[in-house]
């Protein structure tokens, strides 16, 4: 009788798909392992047994973790235990070749983190990037390259510790039984299997992937630890992943993981498959409507040859240029559907080169706006081939994302993600219901410097934006601000000279050393972030010619009352004193830096961060804003600037018609000469240098 309970007891573990060891799981599927797994987010287990960690919804995110955490470190001495672990995944992504964003297997101190989504996978937020006290442990599997953190490419594997930067990373692969290495697309929407292994005698941590059960010889990532320190006594393990803009299907077929010992193998066939396309018609039915479709092509050939003819002739032809840019090409179709066939209910903003039009992509939740480049504009293709050469390849959060384009004949579309607070501009500027507290205008900032310090810096080459300014810092639906508008901007090669070019910017963010050398440089859009420092602080533009003479230009008005000791009597009273003197300061001062006549005396970008960021201290002693050296060592004053803009004391500035800004750039002729205008022409002259 003793033995066949046993024997029952045997059968019974065999026939089910979960068991649960000490120190070992195995999940030959999900199917009945809810009580096993915590789920948060979107994420859901299937009828058939499948994990899906996230659906084709945009931005959001799902985890799932065994609901009991593991002993990662001998109680004694503190060392990490060796564990091994395999699953099986799969990537389904809304847009054929467009991941969005990725899932990453996870050892973490808490089942449910407070991170985000999108690039952070849903494992960190913003705030804890980095941090030591982190105490996490991914293996990523990332479908989108974000220059933020440093990503290879846009199908990788990654080993991140405590940050979203991965520290060893590689193209996805895998090796074969002779050792020739094979891509794989990890968004293929097959099942690909995954082997990370620890072994904490020889500190390894090895990442093995292949799209068989069978594990490859060579591991594709090899990467030498000692986890001691990264793990706690205690930890859970996981699976995270996130969508961005842009969304895939993440989904975990099988999972066995152990401590001390290898994990039980998995075999792909046995576990559930990915869920089914659409059916396949009856035998019958398909004979049927093959006949009927043969009679119908007879009867409808001369309208499809009409048709033919018609489409060629609206099609265009796809020049060099095209097939060299990057980012997503739409359909003008699409593009029209998405706006309600560019209806006045959608337009968001209007200016010099075009609308913008909130739209919804079809097939999609995803928002979207969509400018439409203005045919009247006689840079219109020019300022379009710019912006998606200079933004297209451009990842960073505090960037707009710039996600596809479309061209047909004379009609120039670009299509970026849809900021819900539309521009900083609009916050500070048009009577806005809630005005802006500090704590929102110092992060903000932050952000905008944060971006401008990637395009100076982090990109594979610089770019100089030349039209930083308030209405195009626009505002996601958390106040996260990011700069757009890349139609003016310059890239070249760093440790290069700029070369000369045609002025371009606007008035009160335009560099006085622009219309004298023509030359962009990362300098002068310093000198317009200082512009833009000034104007969050104190709620006044840079320019306000209704003001007395002494306040009209803003720097000016600010070096007086900081010369007099009384800095702080500038700050935009619409605060009521609520805010953070320190940060204020800095802002002030470092506005007044930003602003020197002289390119050599402001800071760069990456000091501007430090001193931000409270790594190092704002100097106490300020130069006034005209101030230069002579080249005889001697000291002079900058008049030329100065004349320029008092010539507006008595001119009107036009208002942005716009609650969401598609920027309104405003050219300024390289010639002095030109400046005989009336100031209200000026405003608007866009030509070309002569």
């Amino acid at each position: 009788m003793a033995f066949l309970l046993r024997f029952f007891s045997a059968f019974i573990f065999v026939l089910i798909p979960v068991s649960c060891q000490p120190g070992e799981l195995f999940f030959a599927g999900f199917k009945g392992a809810d009580t096993n797994i915590t789920l948060s987010g979107v994420a859901e287990i299937g009828k058939n047994g499948i994990l899906r960690l996230t659906n084709e919804t945009s931005r959001l995110m799902g985890h799932a973790f065994y609901a009991s955490p593991f002993q990662f470190k001998n109680s004694t001495n503190g060392k990490a235990f060796s564990f091994s672990t395999s699953f099986a995944f799969a990537i389904v992504p809304e847009y054929p070749k467009l991941g969005g964003h990725g899932l990453a297997f996870t050892i973490s101190t808490s089942k449910n983190p407070q991170a985000l989504p999108s690039q952070y996978l849903g494992l960190l937020n913003a705030s804890d990037l980095g941090n030591f006290t982190n105490h996490l442990l991914a293996v990523e599997f990332d479908t989108v390259q974000d220059f933020e953190f440093e990503d290879i490419n846009d199908n990788h594997v990654g080993i991140d510790i405590n940050s979203l930067k991965s520290n060893a990373s590689t193209p996805a692969a895998y090796y074969t039984d002779d050792s020739s290495k094979l891509d794989l697309n990890l968004k293929g929407k097959y099942a690909i299997q995954v082997w990370v292994d620890y072994d904490s005698v020889q500190n390894l941590l090895n990442v093995t992937i292949s799209p068989t059960s069978k594990k490859p010889r060579l591991p594709i990532l090899t990467f030498p630890i000692d986890l001691s320190p990264i793990l706690k006594d205690y930890m859970y393990v996981g699976f995270s992943s996130s969508t961005g803009l842009l969304a895939s299907s993440h989904y975990i077929l099988g999972w066995s993981f152990k401590m001390n010992g290898q994990a039980r193998a998995l075999d792909l066939s046995s576990l559930p498959s990915l869920p089914a396309g659409p059916k396949k018609m009856h035998t019958g039915l398909t004979i049927v409507v093959a006949v009927s479709s043969v009679f119908l092509a007879i009867i409808a050939i001369s309208s499809v040859i009409f048709y033919v003819i018609r489409k060629i002739k609206n099609a265009d032809i796809i020049e060099d240029w095209e097939l060299e840019i990057g980012p997503h090409r739409y359909s003008y179709q699409e593009l029209k559907q998405a706006t309600n066939g560019f209806s006045d209910k959608e337009l968001l903003g209007q200016g010099g080169f075009g609308q913008v039009f909130k739209g919804t992509l079809p097939d999609s939740t995803a928002q979207v706006a969509v400018k439409r480049i203005s045919n009247e504009s006689k840079q219109g293709l020019r300022e379009f081939l710019s912006e998606i050469a200079s933004v297209g390849r451009l990842r960073h959060r505090n960037l707009v994302l710039l996600l596809g384009w479309c061209r047909r004949r004379d009609d120039f579309l670009l299509v970026y993600e849809y900021m819900a607070n539309g521009s900083l501009d609009k916050l500070l500027f048009d009577e806005p219901k809630k005005i802006l507290n500090w704590e929102k205008r110092f992060k903000i900032i932050k952000d905008v410097a944060s971006g401008l310090l990637y395009l100076h810096e982090g990109y594979e080459q610089v770019v100089i934006h030349r039209d930083v300014k308030a209405s195009n810092v626009l505002l996601d639906s958390e106040l996260t601000g990011k700069l757009g508008d890349f139609g003016l901007a310059k890239l070249y090669e760093h440790g290069s000279n700029p070369s000369t070019t045609r002025v371009v910017g606007t008035l009160g963010y335009l560099a006085p050393e622009l219309p004298r050398t023509g030359k962009a440089t990362a300098s002068s859009d310093v000198y317009a972030f200082g512009a833009l420092l000034l104007e969050v602080a104190c709620g006044r533009r840079p320019v306000e010619p209704k003001a007395l003479p002494e306040e009209m230009v803003l720097v000016d008005w600010v070096w007086e009352r900081f010369r007099e000791g009384r800095v702080l009597d500038v700050v935009d009273h619409r605060l009521n004193g609520q805010y953070n003197e320190s940060e204020m300061a800095v802002v002030l001062k470092l506005g007044i830096m930003c602003s020197n006549n002289v390119p050599i005396a402001r800071p760069t970008m990456r000091q501007v961060m430090r001193f931000l960021d409270g790594e190092a201290q704002v100097p106490e002693n300020l130069r006034a804003p005209q101030w230069a050296a002579c080249a005889d060592g001697g000291r002079d004053v900058i008049h030329g600037f100065d004349d320029f803009v008092n010539s507006f004391a008595s001119s009107s500035f036009d208002k942005m018609s716009s609650s969401y800004s598609i920027m309104e750039n405003r050219d300024i002729d390289n010639s002095f000469a030109s400046l005989s205008t009336s100031p209200f022409s000026l405003l608007r002259v866009r030509e070309e240098t002569r």
